[in-house]
């Protein structure tokens, strides 16, 4: 008997906006594909991570698990092994699995590839980025095989160009960032899967990763893309005069200098600076999605569109100058937060479907895990998103939560932070002693009457009894994220 289970094909951005397409609100992206997926899907208008930096967020997809609970806590710091990952769960269950780009769930600033885990994977093609010098970067190994005069011209020895710090520091782009499409990191992304999904096991369905790392910084796309960007028509920074004088005092360093001091920050940039980064994140994302639409042809030519759930979202977001800062850290506004989120499943979610609930990144893993038949992750603590993308009714949690653990570049002292989102409100707690040796504040937002999360509400003695209500909320978060998954073997 065929197996009819649906193929899971998952693509993944990096340091992707939720407001950065067309469907989403930037009415001057071009996303042609994306915004059609969206129209035949499910587009869900409020997709939390569970950090704002990589690899604890990607932590949080693979395990379904918050970040306390998974242990990943911050970049640099590897998986722990009996820390499972849903790919495992889909392999042993027959599904032909599938990675391609970038993983990190381990350090990455090294000569060497990503370690690998019991992850389950058949197909591992593994770049943590373009910039990347590591001696198994298969996308360097492809470009040298494909494209050798442009390799030779961009990394003409491998002593110059560290690593991610000369990614980190460039201000609009890298010589890698701006070759033709044809040679890019995000073709090469879209030529592999295309190949994947082109040759498929024929006794198994498929989950396949496909991980593109832009719109990530260093801020360069090929200039064909960037023709299509009207740098005009894309909306102003989100800030006013004096914002920072009401926020906590790490959001006027993170101006200052981005990444804890190792890269340029917003205020070392010109207006029309940050207007060109601004134009070259969108032209990232033209491109991504040119690539996107040439990857859901292949599905279509081999026939397997109506038998594979599509989901498209990122890790995280970008402060793209909002706030008077750029890149991301310890911030907990939804330019970091909030994240796109689509998923298509013809004959199984309608299409046009919008859903307005708070969703998190845990929930993707018991998404592909319950369309795959598979039972739930021990451990998982989140919950299968099908339901609501079908319209059905759904007793379904009213938060969404966020933590930072110096999760990105140290800082002197260290910095942790915590965010709730409930209903229109958003509390952002500034952790002091005994957790870090910064000063104790907070942020409070009322989202329905400040989007843009400008108006500090939380020092105002008129919202002193909603603070301590979304103070109480969050430590009622915390305990339900705990994770009790432990078995009681008996009363006592």
């Amino acid at each position: 008997m065929p197996d009819t289970r649906p193929n899971i094909l998952f693509i993944c951005t990096d340091q992707q906006r939720g407001d950065s397409l067309g469907c989403t609100g930037a009415g001057w992206a071009v996303s042609p594909n994306l915004d059609a997926l969206a129209a035949e899907g499910a587009l869900f208008r409020n997709c939390y991570v569970q950090n704002p930096v990589c690899s604890p967020s990607r932590a949080s997809l693979f395990t379904g698990k918050y970040v306390a609970n998974h242990g990943l806590y911050a970049n640099g710091v590897p998986l722990a092994e009996d820390q499972r990952m849903f790919t495992k769960t889909l392999s042993e269950a027959g599904y032909d699995c599938g990675m391609i780009g970038k993983q990190h769930l381990a350090p990455c600033d090294t000569w060497r590839t990503e370690p690998r885990r019991d992850d389950g994977y058949r197909v591992f093609e593994w770049a943590h980025g373009p910039n990347h010098r590591a001696l198994e970067n298969d996308y360097h190994r492809w470009l040298r095989k494909t494209h050798p005069a442009i390799f030779a011209r961009i990394f003409p020895d491998r002593g110059a160009n560290e690593n991610t710090e000369y990614s980190n520091q460039s201000r609009t782009g890298t010589p890698i960032d701006h070759v033709p499409k044809e040679a890019h990191y995000s073709h090469w992304v879209a030529e592999r899967a295309i190949d994947f999904i082109s040759h498929p096991r024929a006794d198994a369905p498929f989950f396949l990763m496909a991980n593109f790392f832009d719109p990530h910084h260093s801020f360069g796309a090929p200039q064909e893309f960037r023709d299509m960007i009207d740098a005009d028509a894309i909306a102003p920074i989100t800030t006013k005069p004096g914002e920072l004088d009401e926020k906590p005092a790490p959001h006027r360093a993170y101006s200052e200098k981005s990444y804890s001091g190792t890269a340029p920050g917003f205020q070392e940039y010109t207006a029309e600076q940050i207007k060109e980064i601004r134009a070259q994140y969108w032209a990232m994302i033209a491109l991504i999605d040119h690539e996107v639409g040439r990857i859901l042809a292949a599905l279509e030519v081999a026939g397997m569109a109506e038998n594979t759930l599509v989901v498209f979202s990122s890790d995280h977001g970008e402060m793209l100058g909002n706030h008077q800062q750029l890149l991301k850290g310890p911030q907990l506004y939804d330019d970091l937060t909030r994240v796109p989120l689509i998923a298509r499943w013809p004959r199984e979610i309608a299409p046009g479907a919008e859903v307005s609930e708070l969703v998190q990144w845990i929930d993707l893993p018991a998404t592909f895990l319950a369309a795959s038949g598979c039972a739930p992750a021990a451990g998982g603590q989140g919950a299968s998103l099908l339901p609501l993308a079908r319209g059905q009714a759904v007793d379904w949690r009213s938060w969404a939560l966020c933590e930072y653990r110096y999760s990105g570049f140290a800082t002197d002292p260290l910095i942790m932070t915590t965010m709730l989102r409930h209903g229109d409100w958003k509390l952002i707690v500034w952790h002091g002693e005994p957790a870090c040796g910064t000063t104790r504040d907070g942020e409070l937002y009322n989202l329905a009457e400040d989007p843009g999360e400008l108006d500090n509400l939380y020092h105002r003695p008129e919202h002193a009894g909603q603070r301590r209500r979304m103070k109480a909320l969050l430590r009622d978060a915390m305990a339900e994220a705990e994770d009790r998954s432990a078995p009681r073997a008996r009363p006592w």
